[in-house]
């Protein structure tokens, strides 16, 4: 490690973040199943195999347009879980509340999770409630965890992709970045603004439906957004990625706001939004399933998998060059999610 203490960065998703867990994380827990660092682990047992994830949150606001930590907690996890292909099924919750919290804030909280579970057709199964002194904690934290179970032979993970595969995007980037920065700073920007919080399984399924054999890499681009996931898939598969930046879409409003504060929303969190490396024999079924559904009618082909520059990402920018889409070492907004 290079810092003698924790810093925020150490948790945007970014080269700090790597290097939290691959200098201390790894060594001390280090087995086949962690190294591969996906979305969530793959587990052998009896009777198939498993996928196991688990994540925490800590976002600032707690409420926010288009969802809240509640809503947000269960998607983040299902999302996690579907992105090995798996079909989510249970999830715990853990509580960590500072005394004070508002009990009306916490009965919004556990309404909008019970919904986002039925809406994704989990159950909350488990869970444990914790309640700190005021000043321990900020307001709440919640930290979801979840199983689901992977049929047949299918391997998703992000070590698959192959030079001349495609890279899908389904949909507009960085909506719940822009919507936390506008609310935590009171900018009252556009209207428009709006978390794109939400399950992903079900569109997971349906693209799988389109083409079972076809689909070799799934990310949700969470903190570090697209471009950090990019680099996370590149340096996985030994691949160099290429991207078009006129094919990036991004929403007119959150696209002014990103110009507005220096924002490049490449790098800006997605919490409804997956990223599909997949055989080019498949991509436009694949691209087909994700148009019909609500929401993946925004999904496009952004670039492509290539033998050129492994290990790197580079965009083909509007005006015809080139240019490197490397990892931040930090986060452009902390406490994103």
């Amino acid at each position: 490690m290079k810092n003698d203490t924790i810093m925020l960065d150490h948790g945007s998703g970014g080269l700090l973040s790597h290097e939290l867990t691959e200098k201390i994380m790894l060594p001390a827990f280090d087995n086949p199943v962690l190294s591969r660092l996906d979305d969530s682990a793959v587990i052998e047992s009896q009777k198939g195999r498993m996928a196991f994830s688990t994540d925490s949150f800590v976002v600032d606001p707690l409420f926010f347009p288009g969802g809240n930590i509640g809503d947000l907690a269960v998607n983040g996890t299902v999302n996690d879980i579907a992105m090995s292909g798996a079909v989510p099924l249970y999830l715990s919750a853990g509580l960590i509340i500072e005394e004070g919290f508002a009990v009306r804030d916490l009965e919004a909280i556990i309404a909008s999770m019970a919904a986002a579970a039925w809406q994704a057709g989990v159950s909350i199964v488990a869970g444990d409630t914790k309640v700190v002194p005021r000043g321990a904690a900020d307001k709440l934290f919640i930290n979801t965890s979840g199983v689901g179970w992977i049929a047949g032979d299918l391997e998703i993970n992000a070590a698959n992709a192959r030079a001349g595969d495609c890279v899908l995007l389904s949909g507009t980037m960085a909506d719940h970045g822009m919507t936390i920065l506008n609310q935590r700073e009171g900018l009252s920007f556009d209207a428009d603004v709006k978390s794109d919080s939400a399950a992903l399984n079900g569109l997971v399924a349906r693209m799988l439906s389109a083409a079972p054999d076809g689909i070799r890499v799934l990310r949700d681009p969470t903190r570090g957004g697209v471009a950090t996931a990019l680099n996370e898939i590149a340096l996985a598969s030994g691949v160099g990625i290429q991207i078009n930046e006129s094919s990036l879409p991004v929403r007119k409003s959150v696209s002014g706001l990103c110009e507005l504060l220096g924002i490049d929303p490449l790098y800006a969190a997605n919490e409804g939004k997956l990223i599909a490396i997949v055989d080019r024999a498949c991509a436009d079924a694949v691209l087909a399933a994700l148009k019909q559904d609500p929401l993946g009618a925004d999904a496009c082909i952004i670039g492509q998998a290539t033998a050129d520059h492994p290990g790197r990402v580079v965009m083909e920018t509007a005006i015809g060059g080139r240019r490197i889409v490397d990892m931040l070492t930090g986060g452009q907004l902390p406490r994103i999610c």
